[in-house]
């Protein structure tokens, strides 16, 4: 019985104690908050760092310039031999004959001072090579003036039109000496000249 009595007068007690300690906190709380010293200030000092001074590095200096190498001396060109008699053709697995795959002029019709100074060799047709045909083409031209050739005809060829163009056209870049008669150049006409086309062996 003495227990339950002291364990109530201890219970009354923490209640007791309990309600001062909350009316208290309800009471700070109602008070306006205190004014403060005011907002702190942190002052924050930076060291500035001292500026070095900038110096400018000198380009290295430019390269002396090559030194040009000497003049070569020209050289002149070997002098073309228009009588040598070897041609090389376009056409595969064909070797010019002994007259170059074609025959130097085998006739004049005129005996006069047409000579040819330069003579462009026709070149073989593919198609008549890859058949093995052969043949020859005679023509007929004018030497005008200046030693050009012009007019150019085909009179006869075996087999026909078949070296025909190759031959004209070769022919037309040839150059001949002209017939001069008291100082002057005069005109050659019905010039005749064969150009033979033949296989290699």
């Amino acid at each position: 019985m003495l227990r339950l009595l002291v364990s109530m007068l201890v219970g009354i007690a923490v209640t007791f104690g309990l309600f001062v300690f909350m009316a208290e906190l309800i009471a700070n709380s109602a008070r306006p908050p205190e004014k403060g010293s005011g907002p702190v200030v942190i002052d924050i000092l930076v060291a500035e760092k001292q500026a070095k001074p900038m110096t400018r590095k000198r380009p290295p200096p430019p390269p002396p310039p090559p030194k040009t190498p000497p003049k070569t001396p020209p050289v002149e060109p070997d002098p073309v031999d228009n009588s040598a008699p070897s041609i090389s053709l376009d056409a595969p697995r064909i070797q010019s004959s002994g007259s170059g795959g074609f025959t130097a002029p085998t006739a004049l019709s005129r005996d006069g001072d047409a000579q040819p100074i330069v003579r462009i060799e026709p070149k073989y047709p593919i198609k008549a090579a890859r058949d093995g045909k052969e043949g020859w083409v005679k023509m007929s031209f004018t030497i005008n003036e200046l030693g050009g050739v012009e007019d150019v005809t085909v009179v006869d060829a075996d087999p026909k039109r078949v070296f025909d163009k190759e031959a004209k056209r070769a022919l037309r870049k040839w150059k001949y000496k002209p017939k001069v008669e008291d100082g002057k150049a005069m005109k050659q006409f019905n010039q005749q000249v064969v150009l033979e086309f033949k296989l290699g062996n």
